[in-house]
């Protein structure tokens, strides 16, 4: 690397080539459970993962933490390597399973009760739960510690071969039920669970816990620097402890980084499930959620949240990270690569009484300052429509918009003058008569007339209607703690709107709407739109 490491993990690899504690590159890898999606908290430890392995010229191992078959499946596993290669980053032949190593995970915990490191158990959960003490207080040990070497070889042996029923006996490692920290005190390394697995089918019926696979498929995988976030540091005597004591030639170093806390969201797949399986979102990849599925297809790009992972950076300190910033990076990303066009949210008819009923064409660059993203044209005719919100009857003082007896421009067009207001029975008004000045045209403007602002607008003749969704944030407060409680009941509103033509003709799929904020097409339900974020200090839900 050219420049000076950029954080505390960089200057640990950087430190560790100088010293010639690794020797044949760098490796590192990403550990998820197939337990779910991806959400942009997983981001974070992936472009840390497979970023320092980039920069250093190493390698990269995904490998999916299967060890659970009551609550995995092949749709997240598939899930789960989409998402990857979408921010970017490529494993190659690197694609590993902790079922890959079921037999060797079974042989080094032999191993264990050989050295009477570990013994089968048969209290329940709850007696378990019970017996290990508070923090406060030592735990008591197992009627079955001091069992036998040969018994608990002979049980554990029986427990592979499906003998008992779940939660009859688990495997526990022998260590110290009076130690200050929880995960010591004789943690359980396999349980039974009699549950066909993803992979592997019926051939297993016991697994192995988290705590006890993960060291063991690092140091098999030649990882040289296993990279967790700070839940896991209370974990990191275990990982040392058992790799410490089974007979493997390689000890890789537990590093852990704080994890990614983001406003408004919730960063738990439990969590994230229950969001799911309630009903309260219409999916994993429903666009306001915060899983990379939900952030795609809401428009969200993966550069966007690289740079958010690169500007957040990697500390000790766990924080919540401020939603503006993510939208920033959000709308700097969209800024300088996608094209603008027009739509109208919440039209309003406005009807030109001094044009005539032949349709013109119009001329507009996609972008004003972007040359390269090149022009389209623009029906214009003698039906229009505004934005609702850019007339104001009794506007307030300073107003830049259309009023009674006042003008605007419209965007890439004319300047006109409001003359009156059409309003129905309920008195709600429903159209605007207006005139046209047909010297004012944008570009070749000779009328000197002075409007009051700019508006957007589409031709009633030829604007396409598109659905538009709107999101807002999923909780409506920064740092939710009640699911039902702290939810938004405005996070998704949808309008029938109007959009140009040429945005529904091109092929690409994001737009600045003018005025309106960033929006991409569907990539599930035809005929929608939804906004990816606000222009900048322009909510509005």
């Amino acid at each position: 690397m050219s420049e000076e490491p950029s954080d505390f993990i960089r200057q640990r690899i950087l430190k560790d080539i100088e010293d010639e504690v690794i020797t044949g590159g760098v490796v590192t890898r990403f550990p998820p459970e197939p337990n779910g999606y991806l959400h942009i908290g997983h981001a974070k430890s992936i472009c840390l993962n497979f970023g320092v392995a980039e920069e250093f010229g190493g390698a990269t191992f995904l490998r999916f933490d299967d060890t659970n078959p009551l609550q995995e499946s092949d749709e997240y596993v598939a899930a789960i390597q989409r998402d990857v290669a979408w921010l970017g980053f490529d494993w190659g032949d690197r694609l590993t399973h902790a079922s890959d190593y079921f037999e060797q995970l079974y042989q080094f915990a032999v191993q264990l009760i050989e050295k009477d490191k570990a013994y089968v158990c048969g209290l329940s959960g709850d007696e378990i739960r019970k017996s290990r003490g508070t923090l406060t207080a030592p735990g008591t040990n197992s009627p079955d510690r001091d069992r036998p070497v040969a018994e608990s070889l002979q049980l554990f042996e029986r427990m592979r071969n499906g003998d008992f029923a779940d939660g009859a006996h688990v495997l526990r490692a022998k260590i110290d039920m009076a130690s200050p920290n929880m995960h010591m005190r004789d943690p359980v390394l396999y349980r039974i669970r009699h549950a066909s697995h993803q992979r592997t089918g019926d051939s297993w019926v016991i697994y192995p816990m988290y705590d006890y696979t993960h060291c063991i498929c690092d140091a098999l995988e030649g990882v040289t620097h296993s990279l967790c976030t700070l839940e896991f540091q209370d974990h990191r005597p275990l990982y040392d402890w058992v790799l410490d004591n089974i007979n493997i030639n390689f000890h890789p170093p537990q590093i852990e980084f704080s994890r990614l806390g983001l406003e408004y969201t919730v960063m738990s797949k439990r969590l994230l499930r229950q969001l799911v399986e309630n009903g309260v979102v219409e999916g994993w990849d429903d666009p306001r959620m915060p899983t990379l599925a939900g952030l795609r297809r809401r428009g969200v790009t993966p550069s966007a949240i690289r740079e958010f992972c690169r500007r957040i950076g990697v500390t000790k300190q766990d924080n919540l990270v401020e939603l503006n910033l993510f939208e920033f990076c959000i709308r700097q990303d969209l800024e300088g690569t996608v094209k603008r066009g027009m739509g109208v949210l919440d039209p309003l008819k406005v009807t030109i009484t001094n044009h005539s009923s032949v349709p013109e064409t119009l001329s507009a660059p996609w972008h004003p300052q972007r040359e390269a993203l090149g022009s389209r044209e623009i029906p214009f005719g003698a039906e229009l429509f505004i934005e609702r919100e850019d007339f104001a009857e009794v506007p307030p003082k300073k107003y830049k918009r259309l009023s009674p007896g006042e003008m605007v421009r419209l965007r890439y067009a004319y300047i006109i003058r409001c003359d009156e207001v059409i309003k129905d029975a309920t008195g709600e008004i429903v159209e605007l008569r207006c005139t046209y000045f047909p010297d004012s045209r944008s570009g070749s403007d000779t009328s000197g007339l002075k409007p009051k602002g700019v508006v957007h607008w589409v031709s009633a003749c030829a604007a396409l209607p598109v659905r538009i969704r709107l999101y807002d944030r999923l909780f409506s407060v920064p740092n939710p703690k009640d699911l039902n409680r702290d939810l938004n009941p405005n996070s998704l509103t949808e309008r029938q709107g109007f959009v140009e033509p040429a945005i529904v003709e091109s092929e690409d799929k994001h737009f600045q709407f003018e005025r309106l904020g960033y929006f991409c097409k569907d990539n599930v339900l035809p005929g929608v739109v939804n906004r990816t974020v606000s222009l900048r200090d322009s909510w509005k839900p």
